[in-house]
């Protein structure tokens, strides 16, 4: 089965591990997102506050390289819009969890 063309580049690390696993895929479709994700990859679902703020740091260094944009502004401006949408959410999560085996 062939990628979706907007699909993005799986990292040459994960492609060398054989034991790597994706953990959340997002797309956006007509405007909202859509996600699959693995929701019990861990116990403590704090691991995917660890796994977020990760994600943060990785969205402020790339935008670094991209133009510049100093990492701590970028992590700012997240952590400000992410407490705002959880504390006011603009959209509520649908859809089904369906267990891989």
């Amino acid at each position: 089965m062939a990628g979706h063309a907007n699909e993005l580049v799986i990292p040459t690390e994960a492609e060398l591990d054989t034991k790597a696993g994706e953990l959340l895929r997002a797309w956006v479709v007509k405007g909202a997102l859509h996600c699959s994700l693995k929701p019990t990859v861990w116990p403590d679902p704090g691991n995917w506050g660890i796994l977020l703020a990760d994600v943060a740091r990785h969205v402020a260094r790339a935008m670094q390289l991209h133009d510049g944009r100093l990492p701590t502004e970028t992590i700012a401006r997240i952590t400000h819009v992410f407490n705002a949408e959880i504390e006011t959410p603009t959209d509520k999560p649908n859809g089904e969890f369906h267990q891989q085996h």
